[in-house]
């Protein structure tokens, strides 16, 4: 049996020292590729297709278009892109805007680089890289009361139609519980919790547990 596909790695970041660190980290384990970088969010948006990356390190601040805007239009372009935010903040509101969006989560810069290598690997199976309680952690830190009332608004009617259970998983994610405390904490096995999991991501119209935290907690500021 031949081994997996190494993952496609794009790096974004205005610092060439940055993006010479974590080519150096990250391109010399044998599971991945660093196909490109790019020093700014408008170069990001030629060189992340161009290069077939699949997943990609995307600074925040930079010149020309800063990664917020480049990760808002790569993802609607291509759904199934990976973007890990980079910022050398662990509070930072354009951290939370970035999830919104879709990003698959965010790391540090001075993350050590086997969690690098770990949340690179995470993201590419499809699994948003932060795990429940960091999610908790995030939100907690930097999300005020919601930017307006209309996110307010759209995040309660999204929660409507949930039924009862899965409004009660749905919550409990947004505490930062992982499946297993979901699964002891409401009597339900970790299979079934999955299951609760997977269908609320497709009725709120999201793409991990990330970005149900945040409709839980817009719903209830």
């Amino acid at each position: 049996m031949s081994d997996p596909a190494p993952i496609r790695l794009a790096i974004v970041d205005d610092d060439p020292m940055v993006r010479a660190a974590l080519g150096m980290m990250l391109g010399g384990n044998s599971g991945i590729t660093v196909v490109g970088e790019a020093s700014n969010g408008e170069e990001a948006l030629t060189l992340v297709p161009s290069s077939r990356a699949e997943v990609v390190l995307m600074d925040i601040r930079m010149p020309l278009r800063d990664g917020l805007s480049a990760t808002e239009v790569l993802l609607g372009r291509d759904p199934s892109l990976k973007v890990i935010v980079l910022t050398t903040f662990d509070a930072d509101d354009m951290v939370l805007r970035a999830l919104r969006l879709g990003a698959a989560g965010f790391m540090l810069k001075d993350t050590p680089p086997a969690r690098l290598v770990e949340a690179v690997r995470t993201v590419a199976s499809g699994q948003p890289m932060l795990s429940p309680s960091v999610t908790a952690q995030l939100i907690a830190a930097v999300a005020g009361p919601a930017s307006a009332s209309d996110d307010r608004a759209d995040a309660r009617s999204r929660l409507a139609g949930l039924t009862e259970r899965e409004r009660e998983v749905a919550d409990a994610v947004g505490r930062g519980l992982s499946n297993a405390e979901i699964s002891a904490e409401l009597f339900m096995s970790v299979p079934t919790v999955k299951t609760h999991v997977g269908r609320l991501f497709t009725k709120l119209g999201v793409d991990n547990r990330v970005q149900v935290a945040i409709l839980v907690h817009d719903a209830a500021e």
